[in-house]
């Protein structure tokens, strides 16, 4: 669909020191296809986020953080506020992804409340959800994955719409090795297209990008990226080395269509 632009986040989660950013920012510049038009995001941790927006300055790629608070501002220990990112140049946030939610605890509730003051803070959203082994092997993706996003976009109008990106990730594939199969993912994705025309319209639907996360490496990229309704990746294990994910960020550009 070519209102769509492909959209490749490289999500580092608790990886790379702020000297490791900075040497792999610089190696990554080099290697990508920039005039491609493909959304490129780094995803570091929140004490390298500063020196990634410094270091990646007048180049194509932006920086997301990996989580907000729910919360403006007050006594709660350890958490990091839309203000403190906005501060430091950030513009994107992950919301609710698997880890946050099986390690953390995060549930639904608490994932809709932080995209909420994202969103409020005029950040942009990459808004996660997937399933587990168990779930799929009950033949109940369709309708976890439906709930997911149903609860995280409660209370969020439409014009708040523009600034969410939905990644799907199904647990079993993050980090096993096991990639959903490109026709599947493909599927699962073009269902929470139709889930979102239903809870807003097919209008709003149909421009915004859904992402597929879940083991997704240079071998695999372009295959998943040419899928009809797959708009770009999350990428998390092949993210941390600029040479593997430079790659899947060029396989974007030979991706659209």
């Amino acid at each position: 669909n070519m209102q769509r632009k492909k959209l490749i986040a490289g999500n580092w989660k608790l990886n790379m020191t702020q000297a490791q950013t900075v040497a792999y920012i610089n190696e990554f510049k080099t290697k990508i296809n920039t005039n491609s038009g493909t959304e490129v995001y780094l995803c570091p941790s929140f004490t390298s986020l500063q020196i990634a927006k410094q270091t990646s300055e007048a180049t194509s790629i932006r920086v997301s953080a990996q989580d907000i608070s729910q919360f403006d501002n007050g006594a709660y220990t350890g958490e990091i506020s839309a203000e403190m990112l906005k501060e430091i140049g950030v513009d994107t946030v992950l919301v609710g992804h698997s880890e946050r939610r099986e390690i953390f605890k995060e549930d639904d509730s608490i994932i809709n409340a932080k995209t909420i003051q994202a969103l409020k803070n005029s950040l942009r959203v990459i808004l996660c959800c997937g399933e587990s082994d168990a779930i799929r092997s009950e033949n109940k993706t369709d309708e976890w994955i439906k709930a997911q996003i149903s609860s995280g976009l409660q209370n969020i109008s439409a014009d708040s719409l523009a600034n969410i990106v939905i990644a799907y990730e199904p647990i079993w594939a993050i980090g096993t090795g096991k990639t959903c199969d490109s026709v599947e993912a493909n599927r699962v994705i073009k269902m929470i297209r139709d889930h979102l025309a239903t809870l807003y319209s097919k209008d709003l639907a149909d421009k915004m990008q859904i992402l597929y996360g879940g083991s997704v490496k240079s071998s695999n990229a372009a295959e998943l990226l040419s899928q009809s309704d797959i708009d770009g990746a999350l990428v998390g294990g092949a993210s941390l080395k600029a040479e593997e994910f430079s790659l899947i960020v060029n396989a974007a550009a030979v991706a659209l269509r």
